[in-house]
């Protein structure tokens, strides 16, 4: 793959939140790699303020189903682009047939054994089987299978913007709820947690958009903070450090180097687990991975007690003001 041209590269991934940070990465590899590309990234209007102002990125297209005239004008642009090499980040049959209605002369994908979705695999022109183990290594793994050279690490993320009430003091940020119920922790353990960093002079904040505020209850006595993802962007920045389960905002964190800690049941954290060092993670020895998406709280999340994790994350804080990475 030359980088002598204007020739563009396109990343098709179109979410989830944490998926999008996970391709942060490859995408700030990309413009190293070849500077004198223009780069494009496809994503759903939902996820767009995550890429807002990203120096990687010379143009995001959304791919916008909210009404006939968007989907057709996406379509359109979707259909202009005509990149020299594309790369599907995600693997699934809906972001594959993105992929290739954009024409690209090359297309690279995930092998159809390591694909979300086998079939995707049928639209590609080249495939890869990367190793990971996490989601960040296996798209790196990807674009360098396709040539790339040059790599970081690192995420850009924007800076956000203000929203709703945060203390004045110091707080640790939390988001309790997650895709599916399986992956979450026992609102119950958040309350033993609040009480538990109070006597460190910490305030716990639950981070929940308008909708889940509601299933907190009314007495929940810990501080709501409702916002956007722009809110939840200077939320996170703002707080001393971050407790959450395996979602967007544990990523989020973890792609701005906070301290604090991951709650893992079901999920793997090796593949999905806070990237980068700066977090640690609990999981239960007799947690067993699974990614059926299951509508109750499962057991080994269960087990996890509020004093572990309390003591998980002024750990994880200490090991951040000595300059010392974090250890799972």
């Amino acid at each position: 793959m030359s980088n002598g041209n204007r020739e563009s590269l396109l990343i098709v991934r179109l979410g989830a939140m944490g998926d999008i940070l996970h391709a942060l990465p490859a995408a700030a590899s990309l413009r190293l790699s070849f500077p004198d590309r223009r780069l494009v990234w496809i994503t759903k209007p939902k996820w767009a303020a995550l890429l807002d102002g990203n120096p990687s990125l010379d143009e995001v297209v959304l791919f916008d189903r909210s009404s006939a005239g968007s989907f057709v004008r996406s379509w359109r642009r979707i259909r202009a682009i005509r990149p020299a090499v594309a790369f599907d980040f995600q693997g699934l049959i809906q972001s594959a047939a993105i992929g290739r209605a954009a024409k690209p002369k090359i297309f690279w994908g995930f092998d159809r054994n390591i694909a979300r979705e086998s079939l995707a695999a049928v639209f590609y022109t080249h495939s890869a089987a990367p190793v990971g183990p996490h989601r960040v290594e296996r798209n790196l793994q990807l674009i360098k299978t396709a040539g790339a050279q040059v790599f970081t690490r690192e995420s850009w993320i924007p800076l956000g913007s203000p929203e709703g009430q945060l203390p004045v003091g110091s707080f640790v940020l939390a988001s309790p709820f997650a895709g599916w119920a399986g992956k979450q922790w026992p609102i119950a353990a958040y309350l033993e947690l609040g009480e538990r960093l109070a006597a460190e002079g910490l305030e716990l904040v639950l981070n929940v958009s308008p909708q889940q505020a509601a299933e907190l209850g009314p007495d929940c006595p810990l501080r709501r903070h409702t916002s956007s993802i722009a809110g939840l962007i200077d939320a996170t920045r703002r707080a001393v450090a971050v407790v959450g389960v395996d979602s967007g905002p544990l990523h989020l964190a973890a792609a701005l180097r906070k301290p604090g800690v991951g709650i893992f049941g079901p999920t793997d954290p090796a593949s999905n687990g806070p990237f980068g060092g700066s977090m640690s993670v609990l999981r239960s020895p007799a947690a067993t991975t699974s990614y059926d998406r299951r509508s109750e709280l499962d057991a080994s999340m269960q087990a996890i007690t509020a004093e572990s994790v309390a003591e998980a994350l002024l750990r994880s804080l200490q090991a951040q003001q000595a300059g010392a990475p974090c250890r799972r």
